[in-house]
């Protein structure tokens, strides 16, 4: 999973532009009250805590509730969106992107529920949100980050058309203490002709 930033998304940060946003497999929409047992049951994960910055774990029904409050709001160049099977509409995961800090570039992030890896899933999805933002935000460019210890989100980014930047540490609740990343970026124009191209090859 790529590593994220929770505390970037407040209450003044809805979850922005037209929806859903639609990839072949998945759709990326508002997560609901009603996916609260689907977003226990898949966050409360070990392994996808100890690839994020914040995710508590336990993950706890006030954490979830915590996390659709979380996507009701709505500003600027930031959004949060639930992922979703197209076929069935079920919750299986979490993409959005933020400002990290004032001036400095927009950060995407996301995770994904175990029983759903390794099945593109997670590319689909984080190639509909580099679109939504591109499209409908104002950034020239987006960061993202992964684990050095996490080949399979070093792909997605890659394929995604992030590029490797450099390496650095990150502290994650989730993983007890710092861990060290791998950051990339992707800009306007490399995702304009991305998209002219045919995306990048798998």
């Amino acid at each position: 999973m790529v590593v994220e930033r929770d505390e970037l998304l407040d209450e003044s940060c809805r979850g922005a532009a037209p929806l859903p946003q639609e990839a072949d497999r998945v759709r990326l929409d508002l997560p609901r009250r009603d996916d609260l047992p689907d977003i226990m049951y898949l966050a409360n994960n070990h392994r996808i805590a100890a690839n994020l910055a914040t995710m508590p774990h336990p993950f706890s029904l006030e954490d979830a509730k915590a996390l659709v409050q979380k996507a009701e709001a709505a500003h600027g160049n930031s959004a949060f969106f639930a992922i979703r099977l197209r076929t069935t509409g079920r919750f299986i995961g979490v993409a959005r992107y933020a400002n990290v800090e004032e001036g400095m570039p927009v950060h995407v992030g996301y995770w994904l529920g175990e029983p759903f890896w390794g099945q593109g899933f997670a590319t689909e999805a984080v190639h509909a949100l580099v679109d939504h933002a591109f499209t409908h935000g104002t950034m020239d460019e987006l960061t993202a980050a992964c684990r050095v210890t996490n080949p399979a989100s070093r792909r997605v980014l890659v394929k995604s058309g992030f590029q490797y930047r450099d390496q650095s540490m990150i502290r994650s609740l989730g993983a007890g203490g710092s861990v060290p990343i791998e950051r990339y970026n992707l800009e306007r124009a490399i995702w304009k002709s991305l998209r002219t191209w045919g995306r990048v090859a798998s």
